[in-house]
């Protein structure tokens, strides 16, 4: 009766080794993968770091182009104010030689008066 214990023993045994190998195999190939996803995220990792490095770059460049662009604007906007003014101020010259020309009769009666003749009094002289 122990011999036929023993030879289900090893029967069990050879069973359980079959199993075995295909858990050390399933081992090795999670190991595999275990390695290999290890590998992709660090390329990932560095992929990330790259592009941080790259958005830094990109934000400086662009805070300074934000800065040209807005002194340029200053620029153009302080120009454009300086030929509004020098226009308006154009304007206004012509306005008043056009308006001084057009009542340069007035402007005359108003600064030469008619002449008037004079009287001289007797009464005026005595002494």
């Amino acid at each position: 009766m122990e011999e036929v214990r023993v030879a289900v023993l090893e029967q069990k045994i050879e069973d359980l080794k079959i199993i075995v190998i295909k858990i050390d195999g399933a081992i090795e190939k999670i190991s595999e993968v275990n390695s290999n996803v290890s590998k992709m995220l660090a390329v990932h990792e560095e992929r990330i770091s790259k592009q941080e490095e790259a958005d830094t770059i990109l934000f400086a460049k662009i805070d300074k182009l934000r800065d040209k662009i807005d002194f340029d604007n200053n620029c153009l906007v302080s120009r454009i104010q300086k030929i509004e003014k020098r226009v308006w101020i154009a304007l206004g010259v012509v306005y008043g030689l056009t308006f001084f020309h057009n009542n340069l009769s007035m402007f005359t009666k108003l600064l030469t008066p008619s002449p008037q003749a004079s009287i001289m009094r007797y009464t005026d002289f005595k002494a």
